[in-house]
């Protein structure tokens, strides 16, 4: 670090017009960089991906991955759609729909005959619409045709009875209007929660100091990110990533580094003095920490799916950049202006902090207790993980009122289901007679019917589509036992029959994220566990890091298992009941997220414990001073995160709530029962073992081997 450091403050100049100007081309271009973020949850080489595929190109893009549209109208008491004039009021609907929607692919009873578009009481009945695809739209969903085609069929009316239009993007737009606030608005929103409590940890206006690195930082990443999409398609939760892992470690970064700066500055040291002595110590944790959490996301690339490897390219930047521009504009910062910004000075760092110097002692004396109070929490959350059950969201939690939920509620009372919503399609090619196979389909367990239309829409170039229409929720395993029931069925009914829609591609995308995720838990543990045993020289530390680490995110992922899928919160708090399940990407994305961020708190706590340990000898010592010295630090970065976490909770959209409530709770956890109570009553216990580094492993690692001193008498393990 020290060659660096003097070569960023002998140019300050240079580093200074480079950042100015990579900042306002970042400015300039984040929007355009947003835009060009692609979604695809695409399964290359998996039944339901190859088919919906298929069925794209053979049917201009209708279906397949794209989800329908279903006008709903249940008709009075003792009307039925055989009444008089009923037929008539229902063409009319289907011609405005086609009229809204031109080239949709459209089917109901009234162009088939067949009863799966009828309630068993035939007063309630739907239609399927699979409009065109939207070329400007960049996700598997198309808002735009659900707002024409809600406008289209406004006051419709049949027999008196109003049409209700649902459907997932009816009711994705009921929910949030289609619009949201943008993911920089929130970055900055966020920004806002972090100045306060940056204010308190600085009581000076050394606070803007983080803020100004978080948002060249942010910047820039977006403006890398975009030069990256013209060389592979990146997914737009990468912006989620950009600006919410962005904001945590660009703010956590600056954060150590600032306050080592002070604490130098207050044990004498001035000017680049002080800057260079920082980076040396503070700035060399910095680097260890962004290049653990840069590999740990770029991990993603050993799943076999390009939406997860886009995400681990993409978010492999936000750590490195934020690196960077810490180790590089930081300095400058600092010595051009941080003396003039540290005013008033209410707080000094010549010691570390009483309350969590106390803390620590606490702690150390009662380490048994500490860490069986720690575990049990853990454990009693760990178990509620079990339960996770990733799959589609539950229909009924996408919006709580509107036309788009009076349509479903529609199909749910009258016993047509709502797992109409999500058709399974099957694409016949070849000899095998479309309606035979929908007639086997109709019969099976959770199946409201199924149908075959005759007409160029669903039969074209020797290809035919079969819609079943489940009764059970996507979301829930009776639905996916449905789904397995359709599989098998098709199969048997010829060569060149398969299954697609969206939820046979969901299904291939949950058993190909998960089926591997061990693999990618795996290699993300030993890479982080072999950079941390360089940096620490310790076999035990890192051992115990990663192993903690996977805990942390295990109890986030109870959390959402208890508030979310069993309900116990997301009603009260949201008025959203029980989901049942969980999107397939978020634990995913809990993982890749807190994981780095905690890994963050912990290359932070170590770090500073290692530094003491050189300088005492023991271990309790090292504890106690660590904990002192970086305890308001990770609770006031973890305070940050948080509060910008609760904030997205507040949105519209339920998977945001569901991922935001994961986050919190995540970094909640981590930084109290995990970093300020486990961690040191572990390393305490451990004793002169943490520190241990034999000769074999050493060379491995190319660093000195590190061997345990004599025990401090009534210390740790032996």
């Amino acid at each position: 670090m020290a060659p660096l450091t003097r070569w960023v403050l002998a140019h300050k100049r240079i580093v200074v017009l480079f950042w100015v100007a990579v900042t306002l081309i970042g400015m300039a271009s984040a929007g355009s960089a947003t835009k060009a973020l692609k979604q695809k949850f695409s399964v290359p080489g998996k039944e339901g991906w190859v088919t919906n595929e298929q069925i794209a190109h053979q049917f201009r893009g209708t279906g397949g991955n794209n989800s329908p549209l279903l006008p709903v109208v249940t008709l009075p008491a003792g009307k039925s759609v055989n009444s008089p004039g009923v037929a008539s009021e229902l063409r009319a609907v289907e011609a405005r729909l086609q009229k809204a929607l031109p080239g949709s692919r459209t089917a109901s009873y009234l162009t088939t005959g067949n009863r799966a578009f009828l309630s068993k009481d035939g007063r309630t009945t739907f239609i399927v619409t699979y409009p065109l695809p939207d070329p400007k739209e960049s996700f598997d969903n198309n808002p735009e045709a659900a707002k024409r085609a809600t406008r289209a069929l406004a006051g419709s009316t049949v027999a008196g009875a109003p049409v209700h239009l649902t459907g997932f993007d009816a009711l994705t737009v009921q929910n949030s209007g289609g619009n949201g606030s943008g993911v920089l608005v929130e970055v900055l929103l966020g920004g806002v929660g972090a100045l306060l409590v940056l204010a308190f940890v600085f009581a000076s206006f050394l606070a803007i100091v983080p803020i100004m690195m978080a948002i060249v930082s942010i910047l820039t990443t977006f403006l890398v990110v975009w030069g990256l999409t013209t060389v592979t398609e990146i997914s737009p939760i990468v912006q989620f990533l950009i600006a919410l892992i962005g904001l945590g470690v660009s703010i956590d970064y600056a954060l150590i580094v600032v306050v080592r700066w002070r604490e130098e500055r207050a044990h004498g040291f001035e000017g680049e003095e002080a800057i260079k002595r920082a980076m040396d110590t503070a700035g060399r944790a910095v680097v260890f920490s962004g290049t653990t959490v840069a590999i740990g996301l770029l991990a993603l690339v050993a799943l076999p799916l390009p939406f997860l490897r886009s995400v681990g390219y993409g978010g492999m930047l936000i750590p490195l950049i934020s690196v960077i521009v810490a180790v590089t504009l930081l300095p400058v910062v600092l010595s051009k202006v941080g003396s003039r910004l540290d005013w008033p000075h209410v707080r000094s760092d010549d010691k570390a902090s009483r309350s969590w110097t106390r803390w620590a002692e606490l702690v150390v004396r009662r380490r048994w207790l500490a860490v069986i109070g720690a575990g049990a929490i853990l454990a009693a959350l760990v178990l509620a993980a079990t339960n996770l059950q990733p799959g589609l969201p539950n229909v009924n939690t996408i919006a709580k009122q509107g036309d788009a939920k009076q349509g479903l509620i529609a199909l749910q009372r009258s016993g047509i289901g709502s797992g109409a919503l999500l058709p399974n399609e099957t694409l016949i090619e070849g000899a095998t007679s479309p309606e035979k196979v929908a007639s086997a389909l109709a019969v099976l367990p959770g199946v409201h019917g199924s149908v075959a239309p005759n007409s160029p829409q669903w039969r074209h170039s020797g290809a035919a589509i079969v819609d079943s229409f489940t009764t059970p929720d996507g979301s829930t395993s009776a639905a996916r036992d449905v789904l397995a029931r359709v599989r098998s069925v098709s199969h048997a009914a010829g060569g060149e029959v398969r299954v697609g829609g969206v939820p046979a591609q969901a299904d291939d995308f949950t058993h190909a994220v998960y089926g591997n995720f061990p693999l990618m838990i795996g290699l993300i543990a030993l890479i982080t566990f072999i950079l941390l045993a360089r940096a620490f020289r310790s076999l035990l530390l890192p051992l115990k890091a990663v192993v903690l680490n996977v805990i942390s995110v295990g109890a986030a992922w109870g959390v959402l298992d208890l508030v979310w899928q069993r309900g116990h919160g997301s009603d009260l708090i949201w008025g959203i009941p029980a989901t049942g399940s969980t999107n397939t990407w978020l634990p995913l994305m809990v993982f890749a997220f807190l994981f780095g961020l905690s890994m963050d708190y912990e290359v932070f706590i170590l770090a500073r414990m290692r530094e003491e340990y050189d300088a005492t000898g023991s271990t309790d010592s090292a504890v106690v001073r660590g904990i002192g010295r970086t305890g308001r630090l990770v609770t006031s970065a973890a305070l940050i995160l948080f509060l910008a976490f609760v904030a997205l909770a507040s949105g519209p959209d339920t998977d945001v709530k569901v991922l935001a409530t994961g986050l919190a709770a995540g970094i909640l956890l981590d930084a109290t029962v995990v970093r300020a109570l486990l961690v040191p009553a572990i390393i305490s216990l451990f004793g002169r073992w943490n520190w241990w580094l034999p000769r074999l492993p050493a060379r491995l690692l190319r660093v000195e081997p590190s061997l345990p001193t004599r025990p401090v008498p009534g210390e740790g393990a032996a």
